[in-house]
């Protein structure tokens, strides 16, 4: 795939959804799910520390923070009964976690389409993961 707006991680996620038939993009979504890491007990004890994501339909909540090096920590909260919505949460903190915010910031706001899952999931779910880019890149622009 090439796309030479994203991180090399991210784009290597992209490539292992594309090189699989639609109901395996779901297993591998699925499997994701399983790798979202937990909150720091600094974030878990303080939820309104964390802005929520209203456009997806399982309560998901993210925070981003910036390191002295310029890399940024991206942080998500979504409970285990949703495994579509932890799924895409971990496939931004794989692909993202660490970047800088430029990085992240050119990120194609329709990268969620890429991974081809536009028939194997309603158009709602599909919005809230662009939804959760579109917050990490908003409160990036609003550390600057």
């Amino acid at each position: 795939m090439t796309e030479t707006s994203m991180p090399a991680a991210l784009v290597e996620i992209v490539d292992d959804f594309q090189a699989l038939e639609e109901p395996e993009r779901l297993q591998l979504l699925l499997e994701f799910s399983r790798n979202l890491p937990a909150l720091p007990e600094r974030l878990a004890n303080h939820p309104e520390l964390l802005e929520q994501v209203v456009e997806c339909q399982s309560p998901l909540f993210l925070t981003v923070e910036e390191d002295d090096d310029g890399g940024v920590q991206l942080y998500f909260s979504a409970p285990a009964e949703a495994p579509t919505t932890r799924g895409f949460a971990s496939v931004l903190h794989e692909g993202l976690n660490g970047r800088t915010r430029a990085e992240i910031l050119a990120v194609p706001d329709d990268m969620p389409e890429k991974l081809g899952l536009m028939r194997a999931l309603t158009p709602l779910r599909l919005r809230g993961m662009s939804a959760m880019l579109g917050r990490i890149k908003r409160q990036l622009r609003a550390l600057a």
